[in-house]
């Protein structure tokens, strides 16, 4: 089912109706599977130029690695990795784009900076000040799920329902509006193979919060894990993922690989319109 995503700046996507990609751009040194190949500003333009041309409706830039592991950095050096790319592409490229940070202060300059959304990997639930940005400016909000310091319930899909009943909570007081949300389930995010695959087996439950559904899978480990390949050799897998999410319900899917992934939602969203059981089950 065909819905607006409402963004920053007067913007507004169309999801559910087709897949969408998300492109991932990670202008970071340490980035699991990227890290370094485009910290230098006209190396990200150019990836941000490639991947708008190979069909990513959305673009989303990142100044920190949110890899397991991997190192925190101050406020001032993620603006300072985001800001000028976030800065340049909205003078040169018609995508969407999209602040993936957990900071509040952050997620505002980049919105200001040209930024149509903010993709929050804490879910709200470590600054809840990026609900009253998305608020203020209007900007898409992507609220993730992460099972990181807390503990998590035994089922993945009641795990989901607390942690997202709590994150809209803080969206809904601060006055965030629906049409301004979508969820992400946290593929990889403190979830070992076998929970990753479950809540893939079982992602059309997360209809149950009647928003769009994002799913990031891109060569994530648990990928790894049944195919065998590291993480520069996932993308077959991961178009493979995003295949059956898609007939599962998924509407954006943040990958590195646009192309492959380009391919597989074209065929899948082909084959669902030939589908009369698909028509209006998906969100």
């Amino acid at each position: 089912m065909k819905r607006p995503w409402r963004l920053a700046h007067g913007r507004s996507l169309d999801v559910g109706g087709h897949g969408v990609i998300m492109g991932i751009l990670n202008v970071t040194p340490d980035s699991f599977s990227d890290g370094g190949r485009f910290a230098a500003l006209d190396t990200a333009l150019a990836q941000a130029t490639r991947m708008v041309g190979e069909g990513a409706a959305i673009i989303d830039i990142g100044g920190e690695s949110t890899r397991p592991g991997g190192e925190a950095v101050t406020a001032a050096e993620e603006q300072a990795r985001v800001l000028p790319v976030i800065e340049a592409l909205a003078g040169t490229v018609e995508a969407i784009l999209s602040i993936d940070t957990y900071r509040a202060e952050t997620a505002r300059m980049a919105v200001a900076a040209g930024a149509h959304a903010i993709n929050d990997v804490w879910g709200l639930q470590r600054e809840p000040a990026i609900a009253d940005v998305a608020r203020d400016t209007g900007a898409g909000l992507v609220v993730m799920h992460t099972g990181r310091e807390r503990e998590k319930l035994a089922d993945v899909i009641a795990d989901q329902a607390l942690f997202f009943t709590h994150s809209l909570d803080i969206a809904r007081k601060a006055g965030v509006s629906d049409d301004q949300l979508v969820l992400d389930p946290g593929f990889g995010f403190a979830k070992d193979p076998d929970e990753n695959l479950a809540l893939m087996a079982r992602f059309g439950e997360l209809q149950q919060f009647g928003l769009p559904l994002l799913a990031g899978t891109s060569r994530k480990r648990f990928i790894g894990h049944v195919t065998g390949r590291d993480a520069d050799h996932r993308d077959v897998g991961t178009a493979a993922t995003t295949a059956l999410l898609r007939m599962k319900g998924a509407a954006i899917f943040r990958v590195h690989d646009v192309a492959i992934n380009i391919d597989a939602l074209r065929m899948t969203d082909a084959m669902l319109a030939h589908d009369p059981a698909a028509q209006g089950k998906r969100i």
